[in-house]
């Protein structure tokens, strides 16, 4: 039997709801692991000098949130997850693009199982999820995502707070509901290359700003909207891809006070939110009537669910906006808004949010170590690292050079909306691929950018 007592911390919610949350942030942990035996119910009563009613409520809550599991006459275990019973298709495995900046993904059992379970949920209640819902998601899942959110740090306002799908088609859908082609849209001189495609379809013209390695400069902002008389800014401050940078706090008030000082909206494509561990607040909390926020789920519990929660500015019309979501895309997918919420309430999506910041971690450490001496950049958390290539090296030559292997690389021209492009590749650490060929992928990476791997 597991030598377990609850942590009661004072969060003002009822004591029997206290402990379930302590049972689940245990397990989370890793204090608590599966099958583990918890001690009886009046023994945990009189360690902690409650009722004993209270802590049978408690462990009542545990077993529904999917936590933990009661027999008669054998007691009260931390839940066995099992997998699927499905075999998977083999097909399925072969529908990826190496080319994106994918998260590890998980691959312990027990995380997988716990993903698949939600699944599971979500299948009992498929007939109403496949109903036409809200542009913006059901007032469920804002719940439970505004929930999500508080607990990564970020404090969402209920009214501004949309579900939408995806930051891509976000950032398409707020630049249409801003409108007017031909003007000007600032973004850092090398930037996600999604900005890119999204302005020229729209007809906006993209102007690329200098970078220091903090990110944009204020300077460079306020001069730039003096000279173009912007529609927006867009920014991407948080493990920014593809340089992996994250913003300071000093430097993101000083872009709110330009932005603030001319009046300019900001995008802030936050995709980093739930990855990065201890980033600043968001820029669009120091300027509420100007920023849009959009923080995705791709990053953290996967690019499939095509999810992002955005928050509006307080300027903005919620019908006006909420009427483009609609046009353009309906809604976001039930389906995935409900396996999202599943996620969150029973602490699957903490769970895979581990997962991925240890395996991103562990492959920045392994790239690090590989290419030793190599002008690289990278971050714990990030899913890339941004290589610069020595003098005489040509990026497309390098690429060519590994074009049968299975690590996702990408030019600098890519990202590139201002100058010519330098000679630098974006690396993806992150996707399918096994750590062991990552290190055989990143060793022929390093050849091939080095002197004997030009000698032919």
């Amino acid at each position: 039997m597991k030598q377990w007592t609850p942590d009661l911390r004072a969060t003002g919610k009822p004591r029997y709801i206290a402990i379930a949350d302590a049972i689940r942030a245990d397990i989370q942990s890793g204090a608590l692991s599966p099958g583990d035996r918890l001690p009886p119910q009046r023994a945990v009563a009189q360690e902690l000098g409650v009722d004993f009613t209270t802590v049978s409520r408690g462990y009542s809550e545990a077993i529904k949130r999917g936590d933990i599991e009661s027999f008669v006459g054998r007691g009260t275990f931390v839940r066995r997850l099992r997998a699927s019973a499905e075999k998977p298709d083999p097909r399925r495995a072969l529908e990826e693009d190496p080319m994106m900046n994918m998260p590890p993904e998980p691959d312990d059992p027990e995380v997988v199982a716990r993903m698949q379970q939600g699944l599971a949920h979500v299948s009992a209640n498929l007939v109403p999820l496949l109903r036409y819902q809200s542009a913006v998601g059901s007032l469920q899942d804002r719940e439970m995502a505004a929930q999500w959110m508080m607990a990564n740090g970020v404090i969402p306002d209920m009214h501004r707070l949309a579900i939408t799908p995806g930051a891509h088609a976000t950032v398409h859908a707020i630049l249409t509901y801003l409108g007017q082609p031909g003007r000007v849209v600032l973004c850092d001189r090398i930037t996600y290359p999604g900005i890119r495609a999204i302005a020229a379809q729209l007809g906006l013209r993209l102007v690329g700003l200098e970078m220091d390695a903090q990110g944009m400069t204020p300077e460079a902002l306020d001069h730039a909207i003096q000279q173009y008389d912007p529609l927006a800014l867009y920014l991407n401050p948080t493990l920014h891809n593809p340089v992996t940078l994250t913003m300071s706090l000093e430097r993101r008030q000083q872009i709110a006070q330009v932005l603030a000082r001319h009046g300019v909206p900001l995008i802030e494509d936050d995709a980093g939110a739930f990855v990065a561990k201890s980033a600043p607040p968001a820029i669009s909390t120091l300027i509420p009537d100007l920023g849009w926020h959009i923080a995705g789920l791709s990053k953290c519990l996967g690019a499939g669910l095509r999810l992002a929660l955005t928050t509006m500015p307080d300027g903005a019309a919620k019908g006006g906006f909420t009427q483009v979501l609609h046009t353009t895309h309906i809604m976001s997918s039930p389906i995935s808004t409900a396996l999202m919420s599943r996620w969150i309430e029973d602490g699957t999506a903490a769970l895979v949010q581990t997962a991925v910041r240890k395996a991103a971690a562990k492959r920045q450490t392994l790239a690090a170590k590989v290419l030793e001496g190599c002008q690289m950049r990278g971050q714990d958390h990030a899913f890339n690292i941004w290589l610069h290539l020595p003098e005489g090296t040509n990026r497309a030559e390098v690429m060519g050079r590994m074009t049968n292997r299975q690590i996702g690389i990408m030019p600098s021209d890519a990202f590139t909306t201002a100058a010519p492009p330098e000679e630098a590749l974006r690396v993806c650490l992150g996707g399918p691929i096994s750590l062991a060929q990552l290190k055989d992928d990143l060793h022929a990476l390093r050849e091939a950018i080095s002197a004997k791997g030009w000698s032919g």
